[in-house]
């Protein structure tokens, strides 16, 4: 690592795919635990909104995993994340989103723009020489980012991997080929991957484990260059407006954070803190009360795990109506929204009465759900953030307002508010405008434009 006032040098690399589930976040926590284990201070972030890959990726590399995402985020914030993390570390990993070129901006757009060497992880069950024809066609389809080679998952016979070598033909490396193994996969379930929380202590057997995979792998492909430090990358300073103001400052918001609620981005933590708001924890599935608080935010997470536990918590649904009864400032995204509500309904058609502390109730529902990259058009002003559910609400008041998709007309996530209560299924990214989030938890709120609310509806009545 080299630096000056405004560059520093550290190796990095970027681990992407074809597509999902060949296998990016078991690689990507490998090799991050397996430099952890040589030394090396390593810093992994995660392409896009995704909140259970970076508590995987925290866990492995044993430092905090944040968001990289070039419209949610903006360059500048990702350029000076990126400018922070190299000034303290000897290796960046950043796990990509989806496929390679999928999403606008997509995995390969971040590469290219920080000039971050490519990894391909490609699941070759079922072919070989395809593999090539496929990896060779990912890493020249455009000429603004550079590959550095392919890991062949999948791939445990020397045989398979001669086969991919050889039709690779020096064009492009051959770095590690994968056997299969269960005792690395990360166990998943509706949504993603099971929080890391949860399996902490079989996580680790698992990354442990992974470090002889890779080494097995890499000698497998005939290859050490996985292995060594990659070649460094150069990191400028990002040019992000500095928080000055403190509109928060002497205010404290109450945050739920245990099993049921735990989609918290650290970066809205920090931006929290840099307005002046002092935090504090609870947990409604196992605590009676509410911290002292002026305000609460209840996050995204998993409440329908858990439902018949906070059902049961007569105490703390108690205390939820109290501080809501107080006309005290709360934001709810998602699972902190169906919590709001007066019950939820579950895949198996029980109904488990909640906080109801706004009108409506929630429902699971199977596979079907939204997700995708959303601007809340909030009276206060724009926050970007995304949506990922598979529940739907019902019987609610009227929004305030909508999402507004990225690349669609059709209206986003519905908006509600009542009193001092804000909730949405959407993800506010609130470094995306700091200043609207302090007016949410000030309780400075505006009146919705009724005319704009009419007139967008009216516009995408019909998709």
């Amino acid at each position: 690592m080299t630096q000056s006032s405004n560059t520093v040098s550290c190796a990095a690399l970027f681990i992407a795919a074809p597509a999902s589930g060949q296998g990016k976040t078991t690689v990507t926590a490998a090799l991050a635990r397996y430099f952890s284990q040589q030394g090396k201070k390593v810093r992994v972030f995660k392409t896009g909104p995704d909140y259970l890959d970076p508590q995987i990726l925290a866990q492995a590399s044993g430092a905090p995993s944040d968001q990289l995402d070039l419209w949610m985020a903006g360059e500048q914030y990702c350029r000076q994340m990126l400018f922070t993390a190299a000034q303290v570390s000897d290796l960046i990993l950043i796990e990509g989103a989806m496929g390679l070129f999928d999403g606008e901006p997509s995995s390969a757009d971040l590469a290219a723009k920080f000039g971050i060497p490519i990894v391909l992880v490609m699941d070759v069950k079922g072919m070989a020489q395809t593999a090539a024809a496929l990896a060779l066609g990912l890493a020249n389809y455009r000429n603004d980012y550079q590959c550095a080679g392919l890991i062949a998952n999948n791939c445990s016979t020397a045989r398979h991997a001669q086969l991919i070598r050889d039709a690779l033909a020096g064009q492009l490396p051959l770095l590690a080929c994968l056997a299969k193994d269960e005792d690395v996969s990360l166990p998943e379930r509706h949504l993603g991957l099971v929080q890391a929380c949860e399996v902490s202590d079989e996580l680790e057997i698992r990354f442990n484990y992974a470090c002889h995979w890779l080494e097995e792998g890499a000698e497998r492909a005939g290859s050490s260059d996985l292995l060594a430090l990659p070649k460094t990358v150069e990191f400028s300073r990002g040019f992000v407006d500095k928080i000055t103001e403190q509109p928060l400052k002497g205010k404290s918001i109450a945050i739920a954070r245990d099993g049921a609620f735990s989609f918290i981005y650290q970066s809205n933590l920090q931006i929290l803190e840099q307005l002046g708001a002092k935090l504090s924890f609870f947990s409604p599935l196992t605590d009676t009360e509410i911290p002292r608080a002026d305000a609460m935010w209840l996050p995204g997470g998993y409440p329908e795990l858990h439902a018949s536990a906070l059902s049961e918590n007569k105490e703390m649904l108690a205390a939820m109506q109290d501080f809501a009864a107080q006309k005290k400032p709360i934001l709810a995204e998602c699972g902190g929204f169906l919590y709001c509500l007066a019950g939820l309904t579950d895949l198996e058609e029980r109904y488990f009465p909640l906080a109801n502390i706004m009108q409506g109730s929630g429902a699971m529902r199977g596979k079907r759900g939204c997700q995708g990259m959303q601007t809340a058009i909030l009276p206060e002003g724009e926050v970007r953030g995304h949506a990922h559910h598979r529940s739907r609400s019902q019987d609610t008041t009227a929004p305030i307002g909508y999402g507004k998709r990225q690349r669609h007309p059709a209206l986003g996530e519905a908006i509600f508010r009542e009193g001092n209560l804000t909730a949405s299924y959407l993800h506010l990214f609130f470094a995306s405008n700091p200043l609207v989030i302090a007016k949410l938890f000030n309780g400075e709120l505006q009146q919705p434009d009724q005319q704009c609310l009419d007139d967008w509806q009216l516009n995408t009545a019909s998709y």
